[in-house]
């Protein structure tokens, strides 16, 4: 049977950002007994274990690590060769200073080397490295993937590639079904009306009898998922179609909080302030109508204000472009990222300004993700509302372009660019009037 792990005890990987160099020489780890490495080392090769008798080329040590790493982990041994015989390694330190850097640098996503250097009584000494795979798939960084069979490695098949992707892929949050609820849950009249919209194209009515609203959310849309004896809408299913009661119940964080502030910032004077509850249509209508409660929105540029207006003791409304307004509270709704518990989408209508705050986690999207999405490049956590939402099927009446059209109109309109920051599991979005 193989070997798969040879450590009696597991070690706890870095939680910060610290540097591997930090972690190896000041972190205390278990270090592996020469009894138990030599144990390991008697049954030979196999799928998960490696030997070698020095570390002389590199590349192929990021490929034999990539294999095992794409494996589901396993050790390499330097110092050992192939007739298992304990040869040594001269320099270990030199030995692990290199393994720390190939780790670090030829290998996509970065691996942290679990790396043990064990003498022995005639001054011979070995070092083994402890590869973990947890975020597979890995590449070298000329991009080629590897796996390992038995004793050796090699380059993975499209078949055996398109496997580790599809067990790299994690559960969406909104493919999850929603605790406590039933078909009853979902408007059955705005399902169908969407459904409509295809006939005669990936849709036919005349084959399907008694509006079966459980078998087109489930096997038509992938917005149900089974649940003993009935269907349970996904949080995606819910959001699009749920009633407005049904979504506010079962899912109360999805609400929008919209507050009309007296001022420029937050500390300014509320003069309204509404929780916006129901599906992403109710919310979205909701949310516009709010916006025009307090402000102009334009399709091109006003002219420009008089000077009577512009002495008025009273601030003038603020005027905005429509499609801006309309898209940012469109990547609101279906760009939130729900499993942030504490952070609630709040929409501010200031003075001179409207600001749209959203749930996202910040780790690892920022500055390089934020940076990318003003081309268009986004990452959605939500492709099922989004593909939905955006349909106009859907029945809303959206703008399209996307973030890049957001902001080349804004600046257009107001000759400001909007502001784009994202802290604190927050992004926000402020956007200029005139």
């Amino acid at each position: 049977m193989a070997r798969k792990r040879f450590r009696s005890t597991q070690r706890n990987e870095p939680v910060t950002d610290r540097s591997f160099q930090e972690y190896l020489y000041q972190t205390a780890a278990p270090l592996t007994t020469r009894t138990e490495l030599m144990r390991l080392v008697r049954g030979g090769e196999d799928t998960y274990l490696e030997l070698k008798v020095k570390l002389s080329n590199p590349e192929r040590i990021a490929q034999g690590i990539v294999a095992l790493a794409n494996t589901g982990g396993g050790t390499i041994v330097f110092g050992v060769n192939d007739q298992m015989r304990v040869e040594g390694i001269d320099h270990p330190e030199e030995v692990q200073d290199e393994l720390v850097r190939i780790c670090r640098e030829d290998i996509i996503p970065p691996l942290i080397p679990f790396i043990d250097r064990v003498a022995f009584d005639n001054g011979r000494r070995i070092v083994a490295l402890d590869v973990q795979g947890k975020r597979r798939p890995y590449r070298t960084r000329d991009g080629r993937f590897f796996i390992r069979v038995g004793e050796n490695k090699r380059e993975t098949s499209p078949e055996e590639l398109s496997t580790l992707l599809d067990d790299a892929r994690p559960l969406l949050y909104e493919d999850i079904p929603v605790t406590q609820s039933t078909i009853s849950d979902i408007d059955e009249a705005h399902l169908w009306t969407f459904m409509r919209a295809f006939e005669g194209a990936a849709f036919e009515e005349s084959t399907v009898k008694d509006y079966p609203t459980s078998e087109i959310l489930e096997r038509y849309l992938m917005l149900g998922v089974k649940s003993q004896d009935d269907i349970a809408p996904t949080v995606a299913g819910m959001l699009l179609f749920g009633k407005d009661e049904s979504v506010t119940k079962l899912l109360p964080r999805t609400s929008i909080i919209a507050t009309r502030f007296g001022g420029d910032n937050v500390k300014a004077p509320i003069i309204e302030r509404v929780e916006l509850q129901g599906n992403l249509a109710t919310l979205y209508e909701a949310a516009l109508r709010f916006v025009n409660r307090y402000c102009d929105l334009w399709d091109t540029r006003p002219a420009r204000s008089t000077s009577e207006a512009d002495n008025s003791p009273v601030v003038a409304r603020a005027n905005y472009h429509r499609a801006v307004i309309c898209e940012g509270v469109a990547n609101a709704l279906i760009h939130r990222d729900l499993v942030v518990r504490d952070v609630t989408t709040r929409l501010h209508i200031f003075d001179r300004a409207v600001e749209v705050v959203n749930p996202r986690r910040s780790a690892g999207f920022a500055p390089q993700a934020l940076k990318s999405i003003r081309f268009g490049v986004q990452q959605r956590l939500n492709p099922r509302t989004v593909a939905v939402f955006a349909s106009p099927a859907y029945g809303l009446h959206l703008v399209s372009g996307g973030l890049p059209m957001l902001l080349r109109q804004a600046r257009a309109f107001s000759n400001r660019l909007p502001e784009i920051v994202s802290f604190n599991d927050e992004f926000r979005l402020r956007i200029h009037g005139v």
